[in-house]
């Protein structure tokens, strides 16, 4: 019965997180803390570090996350394939409509308006995840809100590698730790 959920719980992330990981997150969320409980904020706010980390899309990396803690390998295989089932059949469904209408204005008017919908999704689920780094436990992490305000001007300033920064930030971490 657990796969079945599994599954469907995942099926329905993979049917409506249009606009990519970032945009499912609040997807993601809904369905393993909210509806399900398999699995708290803590936990969720790493598996999108886990996911973001890893090669792949983000949806994907969740789903086996959530599948694995959840029911094991099994689990794992039941969400991920819940997850991707509906991009396979979308995506060969759009192909087909888009070669054949792609000079429609009815569906470039569509795919315009989607655009807005998409960056809301994305904001929300950037916006959770930072309330939660910075708000863990109802204390305010000055040091989470330190590494985010370093990340942000190494990336955007300094145009430092990406995965450069996420290691000097774990390293910051661990070095805090042990002192």
């Amino acid at each position: 019965m657990i796969y079945l959920q599994l599954f469907l719980s995942f099926l329905q992330i993979g049917c409506f997180s249009f606009g990519g990981g970032y945009a499912a997150m609040p997807l993601i969320r809904e369905q393993v803390i909210t509806i399900h409980s398999w699995i708290d904020m803590d936990t969720f706010t790493n598996l999108v570090t886990i996911a973001e980390m890893t090669p792949g899309p983000i949806a994907i990396n969740a789903a086996t996350f959530v599948g694995t803690q959840v029911a094991g390998a099994m689990g794992a295989i039941a969400a991920t394939i819940g997850c991707i089932l509906p991009s396979c059949i979308f995506v060969t469904a759009l192909a087909y409509i888009y070669t054949k209408y792609r000079k429609m204005a009815l569906l470039q008017g569509t795919l315009s308006s989607l655009r807005p919908a998409v960056v809301s999704m994305i904001a929300a689920a950037g916006l959770s995840i930072l309330v939660s780094a910075f708000f863990a436990h109802a204390d305010i992490s000055f040091r989470m809100i330190a590494y985010f305000i370093a990340a942000l001007i190494l990336l955007r300033k300094a145009k430092m590698n990406p995965i450069a920064v996420m290691v000097l930030c774990g390293a910051a971490e661990a070095a805090f730790s042990i002192i």
